[in-house]
C-alpha cells in the first residue's frame, strides 16, 4: 500500500519542535508519518503529541491546521505523508 498524502507543513516553531500542518486528510495519535526534512531527507515518526490552539487533541480532520512535536526540523510547504 502506499503513502497517503495528508498535508503539507505550513510553519515550524524551533523552540519547542512543533510543525503546524494544514491537513487535506485525517490524522490521529498513534499514526505513522512521513516528513522532508529541512535538509530535504525523508524522515518518519509516531505522531504522539497533537494540538489545536493549544488545547490536545487525539484526532484531526481534513481543512484542520494542527501543531505536531516532530522529532527534527521540517521543510517549510513540503508534503506530510501517512504511512501505511
Amino acid at each position: 500500500m502506499a503513502d497517503i498524502k495528508i498535508g503539507k507543513v505550513t510553519h515550524y516553531f524551533s523552540k519547542i519542535g512543533v510543525a503546524v500542518l494544514e491537513l487535506q486528510d485525517s490524522i490521529k495519535i498513534g499514526d505513522r508519518i512521513a516528513l522532508l526534512s529541512k535538509k530535504g531527507e525523508r524522515f518518519e515518526q509516531i505522531v504522539e503529541s497533537m494540538q489545536i490552539e493549544k488545547t490536545q487533541i487525539n484526532e484531526a480532520k481534513a481543512g484542520q491546521s494542527v501543531g505536531i512535536k516532530v522529532i527534527q526540523e521540517p521543510k517549510k510547504n513540503s508534503d506530510v505523508f501517512k504511512v501505511s
